[in-house]
């Protein structure tokens, strides 16, 4: 749900991006330039993560998704 919510947020911006799913063991592990993830569950990887790790408090609030996926994203260009 996640994943298609922000490669929607992108399409929609007109940004290329490439997004997969992971689960807490295997993310910090991945090649990637950012981790989207519950408030939960990135209290359990900040630290191991080597990228930004952006939390987020519901995966179902729209609003909220694609306003950390926007702020993020200008914030590399």
């Amino acid at each position: 749900m996640l994943r298609t919510n922000i490669e929607k947020i992108a399409r929609a911006h007109n940004i290329e991006v490439e997004a997969f799913c992971g689960d807490v063991a295997s993310c910090c592990a991945n090649d990637c330039d950012v981790i989207f993830i519950s408030k939960e569950l990135g209290e359990r990887i900040k630290d191991r993560a080597k990228v930004p790790v952006i939390e987020l408090d519901n995966f179902m609030n729209k609003a909220e998704v694609e306003e950390k996926t926007l702020a993020y994203l200008d914030s590399v260009r």
